[in-house]
């Protein structure tokens, strides 16, 4: 397989085939999603195309991951998974690392995306604006799987709890983001009273590496992070215990959702799931990076239900899945 880092010049016209306009003109229940697509089973997922015509099965599959650390560190963690998607669905498959969540989600709605990672807040916009259909997260080997959200500083910072951050600055990674926006936007406004731009003043970092390296180089005296990207980058040594302090940390999440575009062809779809769910992960670049944050294997899940506490976080917010 070749691991690729640049978009396909030659994606063919098949990869680009919306099935839209059909389905913006039919009558169907969709819920919240995106007017081309239905939901007939009520999983608040988009279903397939009714028509055989308007599967996709290319040639060459482009997966992502989600953009939360360095994509240039990932080219290498995917590429024994990858290579045994290629065994099993017979297809070419490429890793095509992305900048931004948003970049993300247009990638799939446009076509050229057939398998990605989306981060935990943006599941839902991805899912309703995209047409993603999610069914895996990685879990530790005893079924666990989740992370937190953490308000971390560094020591000599000031700011020895939330209420500190009151008058002063709080890194958030990108308005996307459960743990770097959303969920400590709603954390914050109904346990503190805090509201960014009347409370505190909000800095964007871009990513979750961005604002955990600001804190422990003293650059943001605050900020909200998944932890277990905090664990991963702890492990591979680019930042070291006691750089960096925890003064929150919140519920449990669900982590990175994986899941294909609703319009692949239903027989690709299923290679693709069982490529997840019989990969061996003993002693692959996969379990190498991922064991950091006590992960192990890829847990089936449905996003009606996990995804549950990010919507009404979301709906708290007033977050809208309306596409832009």
């Amino acid at each position: 397989m070749k691991l690729s880092t640049k978009i396909l010049g030659s994606v063919t016209a098949a990869l680009l085939v919306s099935t839209g306009a059909a389905f913006a003109q039919e009558d169907c229940p969709r819920g919240t999603l995106d007017e081309r697509y239905c939901d007939r089973d009520g999983d608040l997922i988009a279903d397939a195309p009714t028509d055989p015509a308007d599967w996709i099965n290319p040639d060459t599959l482009v997966f992502t991951y989600t953009p939360v650390e360095d994509p240039a560190v990932y080219v290498s963690v995917w590429a024994d998974f990858l290579n045994y998607m290629e065994e099993v669905t017979g297809k070419e498959v490429i890793f095509f690392p992305v900048q931004s969540n948003a970049a993300q989600i247009e990638a799939m709605r446009s076509g050229r995306l057939h398998i990605a990672g989306f981060n935990t807040g943006s599941n839902p916009l991805a899912v309703n604006c995209a047409g993603f259909n999610p069914f895996t997260i990685m879990a530790s080997l005893d079924g666990g799987f989740g992370y937190e959200m953490e308000i971390i500083t560094y020591p000599g910072s000031g700011v020895e709890s939330v209420e500190d951050i009151r008058g002063g600055v709080l890194a958030f990674t990108s308005p996307t983001s459960n743990s770097g926006f959303k969920a400590p936007s709603a954390i914050l406004a109904s346990e503190f009273d805090m509201i960014a731009d009347r409370d505190f003043e909000p800095a964007f970092s871009g990513k979750h590496d961005n604002s955990i390296l600001g804190v422990a180089n003293q650059d943001y005296p605050a900020a909200s992070i998944a932890n277990s990207v905090w664990s991963r980058m702890l492990a591979r040594g680019d930042v070291e215990e006691g750089q960096i302090i925890s003064i929150y940390k919140s519920q449990t999440f669900p982590t990175t959702g994986f899941g294909t575009a609703y319009n692949l062809d239903p027989a690709l779809a299923a290679k693709i799931q069982e490529a997840f769910f019989t990969f061996d992960w003993e002693g692959t670049s996969l379990q190498e990076e991922f064991e950091k944050s006590n992960e192990g294997q890829f847990l089936p899940m449905n996003y009606k239900e996990f995804w549950e506490v990010i919507r009404t976080i979301d709906t708290a917010n007033g977050v809208s899945y309306a596409c832009e």
